[in-house]
């Protein structure tokens, strides 16, 4: 199959983190008849899971491991940030509902960028959150199967782009498990000077 780009490309398969002892933990997996939908070309998933794809045929088998810097990339001390609890305030109160220790939300930094981030701690001076990917530092395997791999037609290609441009799920795809982190996510907006975006920008 040529190695070209807007492919419309689905898969199922099962992501490993392994650890420095050389154990394999399941971060994620496919569901029976939801598989994970993408075209190529977009940006929406790994460079290097993309890669890793897009030249084989439906109903081939796939098993590879990408480092983190081909993933998403090392653990960054500098990603964690303690916010002012003002910056999660709904009318003048503390939002309980949704900003809590473990709870992944959406941040908006001053050029009005999205990005996910981690509740690590919630205290009564401000609120720990860490923008480093959850799997940051993580070296990965990805087990498969593609299930389709096919040009994309142009409804495609303009649907995507229709995602990209914000009118609809901000990663770009349709079948994201996890529901693709950013969607419907909780957003705040705050100012930073580093900017501190997470900079995956990728479903998985």
């Amino acid at each position: 199959m040529d190695n070209k780009e807007s492919k419309y490309i689905s898969v199922s398969y099962q992501l490993y983190s392994i650890d420095a002892e050389g154990n394999k933990h399941l971060e994620e997996q496919t569901q029976q008849g939801n598989p994970f939908i993408f075209i190529s070309g977009f940006g929406v998933t790994l460079d290097k899971f993309e890669q890793q794809i897009i030249g084989l045929e439906p109903g081939a088998k796939f098993d590879f491991t990408l480092q983190p810097a081909d993933a998403f990339g090392e653990y960054d001390e500098e990603g964690v940030h303690k916010l002012p609890r003002e910056s999660f305030a709904i009318n003048g109160h503390f939002d309980h509902e949704n900003i809590f220790e473990g709870a992944v939300i959406t941040l908006m930094d001053a050029d009005e960028r999205r990005f996910m981030a981690r509740v690590e701690k919630v205290e009564e001076d401000g609120v720990t959150v860490d923008t480093n990917h959850p799997l940051a530092g993580q070296q990965l395997q990805f087990t498969g199967l593609v299930l389709e791999n096919r040009d994309a037609t142009k409804e495609e290609i303009q649907h995507m782009l229709n995602h990209l441009s914000g009118e609809g799920c901000g990663c770009g795809c349709d079948d994201c498990e996890g529901g693709c982190g950013g969607c419907g996510g909780h957003e705040h907006k705050h100012n930073h000077e580093e900017g501190c975006g997470c900079g995956c920008g990728h479903c998985h």
